[in-house]
């Protein structure tokens, strides 16, 4: 027997009435929104979690035979070949604050506070955070585009085929690389700024070269500098990371795949290396001041 639809059945369908269809529809506007934002904070988590596997992993395998030659070549790629570019950005860093802090300085007549106030924000703040960045936008990101070309052209599996451990082969002595690398660029970094402080505050605006160079040596403590090495250290095992993770993985991306994957890769590795740099400052100055 044939059915007759009422208008309120037609309007309704399967699921229930109009009025439930309005109200499912207005609760998926309403929680939408949040569901969305607890996907990605999941996605976040767990990628959290995959990284700190990743990097305990790592670390475990740094002390095994023929290791040493590998991280030296890495120490090279990535603090000798880093190094140019770290005297530059310092110095000219060095200068710039010199500049700014002797005019600041000026109007409260405290002038010759030139040279404390350039080396601890050198020593303290200055020099690791943009250390970190700087090696982040060289090394760092060949470091993701190096692995993303690996796994995407499959040498990363034709290594677990000739039995070779591809975290100890690959990203091990790179981590341990930058673990070393990232002090030694910081204080190089350090040293060029202080110079950068005196040309630009003592040679070309005329403050006194011999106050700037006591209040230097006086206001600087050991532990002005152990903290910025600390620093140093924390930025490379973040960075170390996040570009060897992300070239890693390159190949389980969902946003795009082979060389658009790398890209992604590499861009996301330096962003998220970049973010959590300054996050990981404010957080680590908090538990050191």
């Amino acid at each position: 027997m044939e059915h007759s639809w009422t208008e309120g059945e037609r309007g309704a369908g399967p699921g229930g009435t109009p009025e439930d269809t309005v109200s499912r529809r207005l609760a998926m506007a309403v929680t939408g929104p949040f569901a969305r934002l607890g996907g990605k904070a999941i996605d976040w988590t767990n990628n959290l979690g995959a990284a700190a596997i990743f990097l305990v992993l790592a670390l475990v395998k740094v002390p095994r035979a023929k290791q040493l030659s590998r991280i030296v070549q890495h120490i090279h790629y990535i603090g000798a070949r880093s190094t140019p570019i770290i005297l530059l950005i310092g110095l000219f860093t060095g200068m710039v604050l010199g500049l700014q802090s002797y005019h600041a300085l000026v109007k409260v007549g405290a002038e010759g506070a030139l040279g404390t106030l350039v080396v601890l924000s050198l020593v303290r703040e200055l020099g690791p955070v943009l250390t970190a960045i700087m090696i982040t936008a060289r090394a760092g990101s060949a470091i993701t585009a190096e692995l993303g070309s690996q796994r995407i052209s499959e040498q990363i599996d034709a290594l677990d085929t000739m039995r070779i451990d591809p975290l100890k082969y690959l990203i091990s002595p790179r981590i341990a690389a930058a673990i070393i690398s990232f002090p030694l660029l910081t204080t190089l970094f350090d040293l060029i700024g202080i110079v950068g402080g005196y040309i630009s505050g003592v040679l070309l605006l005329g403050a006194n070269g011999g106050t700037y160079l006591y209040r230097v040596q006086v206001s600087m403590e050991m532990k002005d500098v152990v903290d910025g090495l600390v620093k140093a250290v924390v930025f490379a095992v973040i960075v170390a990371t996040v570009c060897c993770y992300q070239g890693y993985f390159a190949h389980l991306r969902t946003d795009g795949h082979g060389a658009k994957a790398v890209g992604l890769a590499t861009t996301s590795a330096v962003v998220i290396s970049c973010v959590l740099i300054l996050v990981s400052d404010y957080i680590v100055t908090s538990l050191l001041i």
